[in-house]
Protein backbone atom coordinates (compact mmCIF):
# COMPACT_ATOMS: atom_id res chain seq x y z
CA UNK A 1 0.00 0.00 0.00
CA UNK A 2 2.87 2.40 0.74
CA UNK A 3 3.99 2.37 -2.88
CA UNK A 4 0.43 2.93 -4.10
CA UNK A 5 0.01 6.04 -1.96
CA UNK A 6 3.46 7.38 -2.87
CA UNK A 7 2.56 6.94 -6.55
CA UNK A 8 -0.48 9.10 -5.87
CA UNK A 9 1.80 11.71 -4.31
CA UNK A 10 4.01 11.47 -7.42
CA UNK A 11 0.95 12.22 -9.58
CA UNK A 12 0.58 15.43 -7.61
CA UNK A 13 4.30 16.19 -8.06
CA UNK A 14 3.84 15.83 -11.83
CA UNK A 15 1.08 18.45 -11.72
CA UNK A 16 3.53 20.83 -10.05
CA UNK A 17 6.23 19.92 -12.60
CA UNK A 18 3.89 20.81 -15.45
CA UNK A 19 3.33 24.25 -13.89
CA UNK A 20 7.09 24.88 -13.51
CA UNK A 21 6.74 24.48 -9.74
CA UNK A 22 9.21 22.42 -7.75
CA UNK A 23 7.65 18.98 -8.18
CA UNK A 24 6.57 17.97 -4.70
CA UNK A 25 3.33 16.15 -4.10
CA UNK A 26 1.57 14.99 -0.96
CA UNK A 27 -1.44 12.89 -0.07
CA UNK A 28 -3.04 12.34 3.32
CA UNK A 29 -4.55 8.95 4.11
CA UNK A 30 -7.05 7.99 6.79
CA UNK A 31 -8.31 4.44 7.23
CA UNK A 32 -6.70 3.36 3.95
CA UNK A 33 -8.38 6.10 1.90
CA UNK A 34 -6.91 9.29 0.44
CA UNK A 35 -8.72 12.24 2.02
CA UNK A 36 -6.51 15.04 0.67
CA UNK A 37 -3.99 15.62 -2.08
CA UNK A 38 -1.92 18.62 -3.07
CA UNK A 39 1.17 19.83 -4.89
CA UNK A 40 3.38 22.90 -4.67
CA UNK A 41 1.85 26.11 -6.02
CA UNK A 42 4.30 28.58 -4.47
CA UNK A 43 5.23 30.24 -7.79
CA UNK A 44 1.67 30.30 -9.11
CA UNK A 45 0.28 31.95 -5.97
CA UNK A 46 3.47 33.93 -5.18
CA UNK A 47 3.15 32.67 -1.61
CA UNK A 48 5.98 31.03 0.32
CA UNK A 49 3.55 28.90 2.35
CA UNK A 50 1.93 27.10 -0.60
CA UNK A 51 3.87 23.87 -0.12
CA UNK A 52 2.20 20.55 -0.92
CA UNK A 53 2.26 19.45 2.73
CA UNK A 54 0.60 22.60 4.05
CA UNK A 55 -2.10 22.52 1.37
CA UNK A 56 -2.80 18.82 1.99
CA UNK A 57 -3.10 19.45 5.74
CA UNK A 58 -5.53 22.30 5.10
CA UNK A 59 -7.67 20.13 2.81
CA UNK A 60 -7.69 17.19 5.24
CA UNK A 61 -8.62 19.47 8.14
CA UNK A 62 -11.48 20.93 6.13
CA UNK A 63 -12.74 17.47 5.12
CA UNK A 64 -12.57 16.10 8.66
CA UNK A 65 -13.73 19.38 10.21
CA UNK A 66 -10.89 19.36 12.72
CA UNK A 67 -7.28 20.49 12.86
CA UNK A 68 -6.33 17.29 14.70
CA UNK A 69 -5.25 14.70 12.13
CA UNK A 70 -4.27 12.07 14.74
CA UNK A 71 -5.29 9.03 12.71
CA UNK A 72 -3.87 10.29 9.41
CA UNK A 73 -0.69 9.55 7.51
CA UNK A 74 1.04 11.73 4.92
CA UNK A 75 2.92 10.51 1.89
CA UNK A 76 5.21 13.19 0.46
CA UNK A 77 7.70 12.90 -2.38
CA UNK A 78 10.36 15.15 -0.80
CA UNK A 79 11.43 15.51 2.81
CA UNK A 80 9.50 18.34 4.47
CA UNK A 81 11.17 21.67 5.21
CA UNK A 82 11.10 23.17 8.75
CA UNK A 83 7.77 24.93 8.10
CA UNK A 84 6.11 21.75 6.87
CA UNK A 85 7.67 19.55 9.56
CA UNK A 86 6.28 21.99 12.13
CA UNK A 87 2.85 21.74 10.50
CA UNK A 88 3.04 17.93 10.72
CA UNK A 89 3.66 18.21 14.45
CA UNK A 90 0.99 20.85 15.00
CA UNK A 91 -1.64 18.92 13.02
CA UNK A 92 -0.91 15.74 14.98
CA UNK A 93 -0.27 13.67 11.85
CA UNK A 94 0.45 10.11 12.99
CA UNK A 95 3.12 9.19 10.44
CA UNK A 96 4.88 10.66 7.41
CA UNK A 97 6.25 8.57 4.57
CA UNK A 98 9.01 10.36 2.64
CA UNK A 99 10.10 9.57 -0.89
CA UNK A 100 13.50 11.22 -1.01
CA UNK A 101 15.50 13.37 1.36
CA UNK A 102 16.33 17.06 0.91
CA UNK A 103 19.97 17.66 1.78
CA UNK A 104 19.55 21.45 1.55
CA UNK A 105 16.39 22.25 3.51
CA UNK A 106 15.08 18.98 4.93
CA UNK A 107 13.85 18.96 8.52
CA UNK A 108 13.09 15.27 9.03
CA UNK A 109 16.64 13.94 9.18
CA UNK A 110 18.79 15.65 6.54
CA UNK A 111 19.69 19.16 7.71
CA UNK A 112 17.91 18.76 11.05
CA UNK A 113 15.23 16.54 12.49
CA UNK A 114 12.30 18.39 14.04
CA UNK A 115 10.29 15.18 14.23
CA UNK A 116 12.70 13.21 16.40
CA UNK A 117 15.36 15.45 17.99
CA UNK A 118 13.17 17.78 19.99
CA UNK A 119 10.73 17.33 22.88
CA UNK A 120 7.48 18.47 21.31
CA UNK A 121 4.15 17.39 22.73
CA UNK A 122 3.47 15.21 19.66
CA UNK A 123 5.76 12.74 17.92
CA UNK A 124 5.34 12.04 14.22
CA UNK A 125 6.54 8.63 13.06
CA UNK A 126 8.78 8.71 9.97
CA UNK A 127 9.52 6.20 7.24
CA UNK A 128 11.93 7.17 4.47
CA UNK A 129 12.80 5.94 0.99
CA UNK A 130 9.39 4.97 -0.39
CA UNK A 131 9.86 4.95 -4.22
CA UNK A 132 13.08 6.90 -3.65
CA UNK A 133 14.39 6.58 -7.22
CA UNK A 134 11.15 7.83 -8.81
CA UNK A 135 10.94 10.73 -6.36
CA UNK A 136 14.57 11.72 -7.05
CA UNK A 137 14.14 11.37 -10.81
CA UNK A 138 11.29 13.88 -11.15
CA UNK A 139 13.25 16.45 -9.14
CA UNK A 140 16.45 15.98 -11.17
CA UNK A 141 14.56 16.20 -14.46
CA UNK A 142 12.76 19.32 -13.28
CA UNK A 143 15.92 21.20 -12.38
CA UNK A 144 17.55 20.26 -15.69
CA UNK A 145 14.45 21.54 -17.52
CA UNK A 146 14.37 24.70 -15.39
CA UNK A 147 18.03 25.51 -16.13
CA UNK A 148 17.41 25.01 -19.86
CA UNK A 149 14.33 27.24 -19.68
CA UNK A 150 16.26 30.00 -17.89
CA UNK A 151 19.07 29.82 -20.47
CA UNK A 152 16.56 30.21 -23.30
CA UNK A 153 15.10 33.32 -21.62
CA UNK A 154 18.44 35.20 -21.70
Amino acid sequence: MQEFFMREALKEAKKAYNKLEIPVGAVIVKDGEIIARAHNIKEEKKDTTKHAEILAIQKASKKLETWRLNDCEMYVTLEPCPMCAGALIQSRIKKVYIGTMDEKTGACGSVLNLLEDFKFNHKVEVEKGILKEECEKILKEFFIKLREYKKSMR
